[in-house]
């Protein structure tokens, strides 16, 4: 039985997921085969992923293929509570609440879990911690899952790294259909659109520092530049803050940039990324924000023992107050912006992140049996049919190889 803190929500929460699945063809495609084939019939999934309309899309999209489904958050802030209502009276198991304790948060994942599921997703890698170190017995079924974000596939590496990874995992964060569209375009648009409603304050003309020139910063530097800011770069990566600088962006060490900055946003994967002594150094009324997926990228610790009083100065939004008079403004507790204090990606963007999550799950269910303990890349033909479904679903035709052209290539 679902767990959720307000079911009467359940009305706006399906009309978010039927808005959602009006922009996403290619998962509504998938649905219909699915639906057809029910390729995961007999089977039980778990999810944990970032609980809003379009995830609440890709659950049902699951149950139509025939799957026993129970899904939670990834994150305590991201959970919209009208979409799980909703979700919950589609048939899928809920267990998550927006604003939910830690020990709310760790528990609404072992009930997730607790069917002891076949396939799963998970996103940032809690699912998979959960099950090697605190609750192994409900991995006892498991075949395999799919990892969502860069994050979460780090972690799995250095498990497998180890040899403390007890079961396959699909690295769909690495996908070209997922990477390219959904870290750089789609945490691009999403983080910007997060911080401007949140804060109603203007980006041109500002100084915008990005933290981390991934694809997911490469995202959020060109819609800052897009939008008037004047950009800089920080990175630890000598060919990455190389690109930035040919790009056109300022490159320099986060101490530095800190007492020029205006806005600050961190998206490394790494911990403590702005902290105390960079802190020390901003000017007043700067917007310290994350888009990493853990909320330890700004130092929280840091920057409560220098304040004299911390006050929430609007949703989202936590002053500093320090001794000399400066307030530095912390964006939704650190947290990931773009779903702490905001909608997520677009929907066309998750359209094919999530395709390439069903058909992978897909993939797993077939061939997860065979494919060893290990990290797996997404096959090339589920990527490639992705791309391909895409195009046709906005219209767009490209070119064929002639069977000459092909054996030019060939050498034949």
């Amino acid at each position: 039985m679902s767990i959720i803190r307000h079911p009467a929500l359940a009305k706006e929460g399906l009309a978010k997921i039927d808005w959602v699945k009006s922009y996403m063809p290619v998962l509504t495609t998938i649905e219909k085969k699915f639906s057809k084939e029910k390729p995961f019939r007999g089977l039980r999934i778990s999810m944990s992923i970032h609980l809003e309309a379009k995830t609440a899309y890709l659950a049902t999209v699951l149950k139509a293929a025939g799957a026993e489904v129970a899904a939670t958050g990834c994150n305590v802030l991201s959970t919209q509570d009208d979409v799980a209502a909703g979700l919950a009276t589609l048939g899928v198991e809920v267990y998550a609440w927006h604003g939910a304790t830690e020990s709310e948060y760790k528990q609404h994942l072992k009930q997730a879990l607790s069917f002891k599921p076949h396939l799963m997703i998970d996103d940032g890698g809690d699912f998979v911690n959960l099950l090697h170190d605190d609750a192994p017995e409900l991995a006892s079924d498991l075949i395999g899952g799919c990892e969502e974000t860069t994050t979460g596939i780090m972690r799995l590496l250095a498990r497998e790294k180890a040899g403390k990874l007890n079961f396959p995992m699909v690295a769909v964060n690495n996908a070209q259909c997922k990477n390219l569209f959904d870290n750089r375009y789609g945490t691009g648009q999403s983080t910007w659109d997060a911080i401007m409603h949140t804060t109603n304050l203007m980006v041109t003309g500002k100084t915008v520092v990005v933290a981390g020139y991934g694809l997911c910063g490469r995202g959020i530097a060109m819609r800052a530049k897009g939008l008037g800011a004047n950009v800089i770069i920080t990175e630890i990566d000598p060919v990455k803050a190389l690109e930035a600088s040919m790009e056109g962006y300022r490159v320099m060490p986060m101490d530095e940039a800190a007492p020029l900055g205006d806005v600050f946003i961190t998206v490394t994967g790494c911990n403590r990324v702005i902290r105390k002594e960079h802190f020390l150094k901003m000017k007043n009324g700067v917007l310290l924000s994350n888009a990493g997926h853990f909320d330890v990228e700004v130092d929280k610790n840091d920057l409560a023992s220098i304040a004299k009083k911390i006050e929430t100065r609007k949703p989202n939004i936590q002053g500093y107050y320090l001794e000399d008079g400066r307030i530095l403004n912390l964006l939704a507790e650190g947290r990931l912006v773009n779903l702490a204090s905001g909608n997520g990606h677009p929907a066309e963007i998750m359209d094919m992140s999530f395709s390439i999550q069903s058909l992978s799950l897909e993939y797993l269910s077939k061939y997860g049996k065979t494919l060893g303990k290990q990290v797996i890349s997404v096959p090339a033909e589920i990527d490639e049919a992705v791309a391909q479904m895409k195009l046709s679903a906005v219209g767009i035709k490209i070119d064929h190889l002639t069977e000459a052209q092909r054996a030019y290539i060939q050498g034949v």
